[in-house]
């Protein structure tokens, strides 16, 4: 067995660039079409349901799921990358991806330097990871040793 391999910053920032096409062409679309020209030039923070539900409701639960049932997201999965839990290497439990999607907003906020921070940690961790107690790992190849995990 060998120790996990951490996803670095360039790699989970490519991740999240396709995560962000994805998720921007089933999402936007509709916008568009249910919203028109207005939902891009109007200064109204909230356009109407479809718009909380399609910006908002839709990314939080997709992500989760997709947490849940393939250790990552679409982009995450293109690039063989897994979300797990940072102790066992286990897939994390429902109440630790809402930790982990909470803490985005922790990472977010001052200047996005909790995301930045992956680049400096040792295992590769964000803010949003340190919070969640989750690690992204490149998929192994064999299987991998936890520490903890005999």
């Amino acid at each position: 067995m060998s120790e996990p391999q951490y996803a670095g910053f360039w790699l989970r920032f490519g991740a999240t660039l396709i995560d962000s096409v994805v998720f921007g062409v089933v999402l936007m679309v509709p916008l568009a079409l249910i919203y028109g020209e207005s939902y891009w030039v109007d200064e109204t923070l909230v356009h109407g349901f479809w718009d909380v539900l399609l910006s908002y409701v839709v990314p939080f639960i997709a992500t989760l799921w997709f947490w849940r049932r393939f250790l990552g997201t679409p982009g995450k999965m293109l690039l063989r990358l897994r979300v797990v839990d940072a102790r066992t290497g286990e897939p994390l439990p429902l109440g630790q991806c809402i930790l982990r999607y909470v803490g985005y907003f922790v990472s977010a906020l001052p200047l996005c330097l909790g995301f930045l921070w992956v680049a400096f940690d040792a295992r590769k961790q964000g803010w949003h990871d340190k919070i969640a107690g989750s690690v992204v790992i490149v998929e192994p190849r064999e299987p991998v040793r936890f520490a903890g995990r005999e």
